[in-house]
């Protein structure tokens, strides 16, 4: 096969584009330019697409001997990623941005242009497991990235390929080294790559502005403090409230509820956090058929984290109604729910959606 090699200049995508040449096929290596200004984006061990990247990632494809370009998608990622990432946060909600690249850039904008130029697929380093179009967590359970490929259609996953979701991380840096490849003991990426400073708040501040309103208990209704816009809380938040002292009660305050119609953030207890029930929309099927009932999974809230057994079920909306098991504490809007299948060669994605609202109510 023809294979487009994404590699963002990490361990993981060389190694990945490394087992793609050693099974034969046809391998050309594209690092994505993501921004016209690259001191914008984080550099060192805290980047995934700069400048620096880009040079390690030509470096890689040196050592592996195929052809290497760096492909522009500066307009696409600021329109599709970035831009929907300040709207989301505006809207009260919490996005997660690297879900989103997945979702528009990688497997989107890149795989339809190696497709118009003939390639058959896209091979990235993402931990998880790809198998006939059945996609699974990774092996290391520790750097399982499923959760932000749950929002890949059956289409987007017949041109995938993730080549080191079958191996633990220490082994794939073990490979790297033993194949001559420099960023073997490079650092992984972290946090948001369009934010260099690593101050989302200060950033959204910078994008969206101040937009005033008010932080009121819960329970009371008493309004215990200012803020300067919604965009600086999420679902679940503790610190750096701006709200002197704990409750009446001792206890500490989070954030419960965000109103960006009234700019009203509400918090509470902790027990306030608790939810039983997800309301998504635009559900994908990995399979590209939704079921016609009721389906146990698990379900997560989170890339690392936020789990439990529930039942879902496809609404007429195209959304997903997701009954709980055992209540989850901070779920936010704009998060994704990802469903699994049990399975003991690897937790099956079954889909995804975006949650809308959640419910506090148990059925």
């Amino acid at each position: 096969m023809r294979v487009l090699a994404a590699m963002s200049g990490g361990v993981d995508s060389a190694v990945a584009a490394a087992r793609a040449v050693e099974a034969g096929h046809e391998v050309v290596g594209v690092h994505l330019a993501l921004s016209t200004a690259p001191g914008t984006l984080r550099t060192g061990s805290r980047g995934c697409c700069s400048k620096e990247d880009a040079g390690d990632a030509r470096r890689a494809a040196d050592v592996l001997g195929i052809p290497f370009y760096v492909w522009d998608f500066a307009d696409r990622f600021k329109e599709d990623v970035i831009e929907d990432f300040i709207e989301s946060y505006a809207a009260g909600e919490t996005p997660n941005p690297c879900l989103r690249c997945n979702e528009k850039i990688k497997f989107a904008a890149l795989a339809d242009r190696a497709l118009a130029l003939g390639f058959d697929a896209v091979a990235t380093g993402h931990y998880a497991q790809l198998t006939d179009g059945v996609l699974r967590r990774a092996v290391d359970a520790d750097k399982d990235q499923s959760y932000v490929l749950g929002v890949l259609t059956a289409a987007q996953l017949s041109r995938a390929m993730f080549p080191v979701g079958d191996t633990p991380k220490p082994q794939i840096r073990a490979e790297a080294a033993e194949r001559g490849l420099a960023v073997a003991d490079k650092p992984d990426s972290h946090d948001i790559c369009f934010i260099p400073s690593g101050d989302t708040r200060a950033f959204l501040g910078a994008k969206i502005g101040i937009r005033p309103g008010k932080i009121v208990d819960a329970d009371s209704g008493e309004e215990l403090a200012d803020h300067e816009g919604v965009h600086g809380f999420t679902i679940g938040q503790r610190k750096g409230l701006g709200v002197e002292g704990p409750a009446a009660d001792g206890k500490p305050r989070y954030v419960t509820e965000i109103e960006p119609e009234t700019g009203t953030v509400k918090v509470g207890s902790a027990e306030r956090l608790q939810v039983w029930s997800i309301a998504a929309d635009r559900a994908i099927w990995t399979s590209g058929v939704a079921p016609t009932g009721p389906v146990e999974c698990v379900v997560q809230v989170r890339a690392h984290g936020g789990l439990a057994q529930a039942v879902v079920e496809a609404t007429v909306d195209g959304g997903l109604d997701v009954q709980l098991r055992e209540p989850l504490t901070g779920v936010a809007r704009g998060q994704a729910v990802v469903l699994y299948r049990p399975d003991p060669a690897g937790d099956v994605v079954l889909g995804s959606g975006t949650i809308a609202g959640t419910g506090s109510d148990r059925r």
